[in-house]
């Protein structure tokens, strides 16, 4: 299973976004090793459908899809059971990799 989290220098989620994701994978039994992607500028963002920092992808399909005409260098905001914030929380990055591995048997490995 390939993990990664995608972030820009001077996002104010991205640390807390980790933190969650080797939790949720701690709790789902994965020995993973997550690589960060630091993304340099708008174009890259562009031309890796960025949806904001940061953004979790596993096997390079990010865990929140949403079809753009546009991707952009912004922060990304997700709708958590206790209201907005800036990092998904454990429950839901272990949710949406159950999903990911019981739609596709070979992707935990």
């Amino acid at each position: 299973m390939d993990i990664q989290l995608l972030y820009f220098d001077g996002c104010p989620s991205w640390q807390s976004a980790l933190t969650n994701l080797k939790l949720a994978c701690a709790e789902e039994n994965l020995d993973v090793s997550i690589q960060l992607v630091r993304l340099q500028d708008v174009e890259e963002a562009m031309s890796r459908r960025f949806l904001g920092s940061p953004s979790i992808h596993v096997n390079n399909i990010d865990l929140w899809p949403e079809e753009q005409d546009e991707y952009f260098w912004g922060c990304r905001i997700y709708p958590t059971p206790v209201g907005l914030s800036g990092w998904p929380t454990v429950e839901m990055i272990r949710e949406r990799i159950r999903d990911l591995v019981s739609s596709n048997p070979g992707a935990k490995s």
